[in-house]
């Protein structure tokens, strides 16, 4: 089932509700899911390989903590952020100033950035590792199963 973009977020507290939750594709909802996103939006930075290094870290040891606590949101919540941080390091690395087009919509060329290539590998090795564990998988396909 898609990701719903058409719940009342402000009013969810998915950790109280976690049957409204849909995993949907990628990143979907990521800066959208309480209290998760306040929870790991604070740890999320990648402007360097030191700092995404910390952060990817940090981030990953949440997404082991709610795996201790039983919690599939929390998991896939902080996988979600470090598929983000893998994005949009690449797109930073990509393009000077992370813009993939110009004012016209038309493709920037690309430039590429080591240091935001760097963390975007740091962040790439977390979140395979996160979205390869054999207990989200589990947890994940019962979820599906259970609420779509």
């Amino acid at each position: 089932m898609p990701f719903n973009y058409d719940l009342d977020f402000d009013s969810i507290d998915f950790r109280e509700e976690p049957e409204k939750y849909r995993v949907g594709r990628g990143e979907q909802g990521v800066l959208l899911v309480e209290p998760y996103k306040s929870e790991i939006l604070q740890h999320w930075r990648f402007k360097t390989p030191e700092i995404a290094r910390e952060s990817s870290e940090k981030i990953y040891a949440m997404f082991e903590e709610y795996k201790k606590n039983d919690d599939f949101v929390g998991m896939d919540m902080a996988r979600k952020f470090l598929q983000m941080g893998y994005t949009r390091s690449r797109r930073y690395a990509n393009y000077k100033g992370g813009k993939k087009y110009d004012k016209d919509g038309d493709l920037n060329d690309r430039d590429i950035d080591e240091e935001k290539a760097e963390s975007a590998r740091i962040f790439e090795e977390k979140w395979i590792k996160a979205r390869e564990d054999e207990e989200y998988l589990e947890k994940k396909r019962a979820h599906q199963k259970e609420y779509g």
